[in-house]
């Protein structure tokens, strides 16, 4: 078989009524976080895993939060391409809904729900993908593992985090197919959600002068933070950092100048930049106003997830871009992401080279209505398809993560656009 007749079966193999009924099945199994409802559509997808070809483990990290490891077998000296996809959404309000978030529902070439974007959709065009090449009776080059996982929309400490400190994690590279308007998406943004406490001298209302408000500073300290630049490069993906003052709360009463305030803060970091640096920035801002920390106000971080890349040079980049070429007739784009994904644990703790690519416009996750386009589901899955059944294996980064690998990569079965 020559390889234009592989892209040519695959393209005839895809089925939109399979992908759209697989991510229908998922958007109406309710996998909200929080609380975390993973189980359910874990359930699911376990029953179905004999049917798909895929032998099925479930890691279950804590009560009711479990992870999904698919695997198509052991294949000894074969290279392991791995698919990281989550399985909980946000929450949602139906009232505010025109479509039933949990209905799945069809129109104008849009399927709605929660989680059709971000992103069941992805996960269902990963796992149709599988079946595509098996259809076509395909021996793949590699050894194919979905790990199917919960928690991401909270940072996933109970779902691949968890999977990698547990070293369940082995791959040579990772496909992670959450919403990127089936672009590829080479780097994002880190997040530091932190508390700013304001200290004060309570006095009378009637006698503000008498006291010190903790209110006052901290809609100081608001002012230098908010929407402010940092000291940075801008990214070439990313742009720049950023810094949003989300919440504040402050003071007993009117008629007491209050003793204390608080403000949360998201903090987006680029790559290059670490907890200790991020935090530095924030201290360093502050101090512009006279306030010392320790004495004046206290800070605590409550999030951190680190940034991360992959080189645009990488073999594995290469890798998908062609395919991508190959199976669309055109050259893919290249994007970074505002936010994080589960990709930073593979690309920076394993240093296993990811792309993070899928069906989905990123602006409508976790909105009224979200929606994922059928025909982006269907282009992902023979992209997809493409990508298992070339996969053959890519040399492993040689320096960070961050940085990448120029060495040559071995791929068959998907010509080449280059």
């Amino acid at each position: 078989m020559t390889r234009p007749d592989l892209v040519r079966q695959i393209r005839a193999a895809v089925d939109v009524e399979t992908v759209v009924g697989l991510t229908r099945d998922l958007v109406r199994i309710r996998s909200e976080n929080p609380p975390g409802r993973e189980t359910e559509v874990v359930a699911h997808l376990r029953e179905r895993a004999p049917d798909l070809g895929l032998a099925a483990t479930v890691v279950e990290t804590a009560p009711g939060r479990q992870n999904l490891l698919l695997t198509t077998g052991s294949r000894p000296g074969k290279p392991v391409l791995l698919v990281n996809g989550h399985l909980d959404t946000v929450p949602v309000r139906p009232a505010a809904w025109r479509h039933d978030p949990f209905g799945g529902e069809v129109t104008d070439g849009r399927l709605y729900g929660r989680g059709s974007a971000d992103m069941k959709g992805g996960v269902a065009a990963a796992l149709t993908g599988w079946q595509v090449c098996r259809s076509l009776g395909l021996e793949l080059p590699c050894e194919l593992v979905f790990h199917l996982v919960a928690d991401e929309e909270l940072g996933g400490a109970q779902g691949t985090a968890a999977l990698v400190a547990r070293d369940l994690v082995h791959a040579d590279a990772c496909l992670d197919p959450e919403p990127t308007g089936l672009k590829l998406c080479l780097a994002e943004r880190g997040l530091m959600f932190a508390t700013v406490t304001t200290s004060g001298v309570p006095a009378h209302g009637s006698e503000p002068a008498n006291g010190r408000s903790a209110i006052i500073s901290a809609a100081a300290i608001a002012q230098v933070l908010h929407d402010n630049e940092f000291p940075q490069t801008p990214h070439p993906l990313l742009g720049t950092t950023t810094c949003n003052v989300g919440t504040i709360r402050g003071g007993s009463g009117p008629n007491v100048v209050p003793e204390e305030c608080r403000l949360e803060i998201d903090r987006r970091i680029l790559p290059g930049e670490s907890r200790a640096i991020a935090v530095q920035g924030i201290v360093d801002r502050i101090a512009s106003l006279g306030l010392a920390r320790g004495t004046d106000y206290d800070l605590q971080v409550d999030t951190f997830c680190e940034p991360s890349e992959i080189s645009p040079g990488h073999p594995f980049v290469g890798f998908v871009a062609d395919t991508f070429t190959a199976m669309t007739g055109r050259a893919p784009g290249t994007t970074g992401l505002p936010f994080t994904t589960d990709a930073r644990f593979m690309r920076n703790q394993l240093g296993i080279p990811s792309v993070v690519f899928g069906p989905g416009d990123l602006a409508v996750a976790h909105t009224v209505d979200e929606y994922v386009e059928v025909d982006a589901l269907v282009t992902a899955v023979g992209v997809y398809a493409g990508l298992f059944a070339g996969f053959a294996g890519t040399r492993p980064m040689t320096d960070n993560a961050a940085g990448g690998s120029s060495a040559d990569t071995a791929v068959e079965g998907v010509p080449s656009a280059r």
